[in-house]
């Protein structure tokens, strides 16, 4: 019998419901909606030296999506070479099928960590990796809420498809690029390993190069002068993550967060221009991008940053924020690494976006006053002339339904006003 009748063009482009022999009783299969999949046909003895020809048995390969020709071909050699030496191949796929039915997405990711993570010489990595892949557990060994994978976590390994890779990246894909393609690379090297081990069968789903990439738009780099932002509903499960972290340059980037102040003011401020008592954080007119002294309220949690960090030494000179060499202030590359290194998809500055759109999106505050948080003037030259005021006590107000909101759980977000 003739065998490999089929080329790679005929098995794509073939609509016509039924069996297509491709030779050696292995057929790529139609059906009346149009899916494709593959069958061997197989004469099957338990005693390969009994008489007769044996029964004609059907072993199901696998669709097409999964199972290229060429898988297909290789494995229908593989199944007749074990019927002929007396092993059935349908009971070993069913065995292989409980083994692998067995073992969940989730198992083979942590056993992928742990065997990389000796190699890796960032010691935060494998808390990224698990974080993303759903793999973070609370103290009584259940998972934590968050990361991206909780959806195919449990799920048998074998039988983690495109579909489900596409559920998972596609809401991120355009707003959490960069996150969103790590993601995707960590689902893949987990299921290469699941491959490596024998649990897995046929084309990785979370590939890129000529797969996802035919589905994905693709990836942009941002234009020079936008700042990425995190959308607000994210924002209070960031800060959780960030308090972990615990350092100059955390401190530096949650405070910026509940100020809504721009990066370099918050660098550069001293201790002259704080007042714990009044809560009140004056930026002087020099250091501002207006040119106008700006009033900033402190809320409860931003008070206990500057308590924190003020335990070194709050000398009125000094900068509330001080960087490695002494005298210095922080820089903002270690913000920009800090951002990096929890895998945000975000700038310092863009944290002011994010704050803009909650003030708009879920308070009541008027426009003016939110503007006048972020140091922006409203109005052109002659009714800026007459407003004399700062709304100092009413922005006190949207700051603290802020901070309300930043410190909240990230399961039950307050909308503030």
């Amino acid at each position: 019998m003739k065998l490999n009748r089929l080329n790679a063009r005929t098995v794509a482009t073939i609509t016509k419901p039924g069996r297509h022999a491709d030779g050696g009783n292995l057929y790529l299969v139609v059906s009346p909606t149009g899916s494709k999949s593959w069958s061997l046909f197989f004469r099957w003895k338990a005693d390969p030296s009994a008489p007769g020809a044996g029964k004609m048995r059907e072993l199901g390969l696998g669709p097409l999506g999964t199972v290229s020709l060429a898988l297909a071909r290789q494995l229908a050699a593989e199944a007749r070479e074990k019927a002929a030496m007396g092993i059935d191949p349908i009971a070993e796929r069913r065995k292989a099928a409980a083994t692998r039915n067995a073992i969940t997405f989730g198992q083979v990711a942590e056993e992928h960590i742990r065997a990389m993570e000796p190699g890796w010489r960032n010691s935060k990595h494998a808390a990224q990796w698990r974080y993303t892949l759903s793999l973070e557990r609370d103290e009584d060994g259940s998972f934590k809420a968050g990361g991206y994978c909780s959806a195919i976590r449990d799920k048998a390994v074998d039988q983690v498809s495109t579909e489900d890779v596409l559920a998972i990246l596609t809401p991120i894909w355009a707003g959490k690029n960069e996150t969103a393609s790590r993601v995707r690379g960590r689902i893949e090297a987990v299921l290469d390993a699941a491959k490596a081990k024998g649990l897995r069968t046929g084309e990785n789903p979370a590939r890129w190069k000529g797969h996802l990439a035919l589905t994905l738009p693709k990836r942009q780099k941002l234009q020079r002068g936008n700042h990425a932002a995190l959308p607000y509903s994210d924002l209070p499960a960031f800060v959780r993550r960030l308090r972990l972290v615990r350092g100059m340059s955390s401190f530096a980037l949650e405070f910026a967060i509940l100020t809504a102040a721009r990066s370099g003011e918050v660098r550069g401020a001293r201790w002259s221009e704080i007042d714990l008592d009044a809560r009140l954080w004056t930026i002087p007119a020099e250091r501002m991008k207006a040119g106008r002294i700006h009033r900033v309220p402190l809320t409860n949690r931003a008070v206990e940053i500057l308590q924190t960090v003020g335990q070194l030494g709050n000398d009125p000179e000094r900068f509330v924020f001080p960087g490695m060499r002494k005298g210095s202030q922080l820089s903002d590359v270690a913000l920009i690494a800090l951002l990096r290194r929890l895998e945000v998809d975000a700038t310092a500055h863009g944290f002011r976006s994010t704050f803009r759109d909650w003030a708009g999106d879920t308070t009541a505050f008027p426009r003016e006053v939110a503007e006048a948080a972020l140091a922006h003037a409203v109005g052109d030259a002659t009714e800026l002339a007459y407003r004399r005021g700062d709304a100092l006590e009413k922005r006190r107000e949207l700051m603290d339904a802020w901070d309300a909101f930043v410190c909240s759980s990230p399961a039950n977000p307050s909308a503030a006003r």
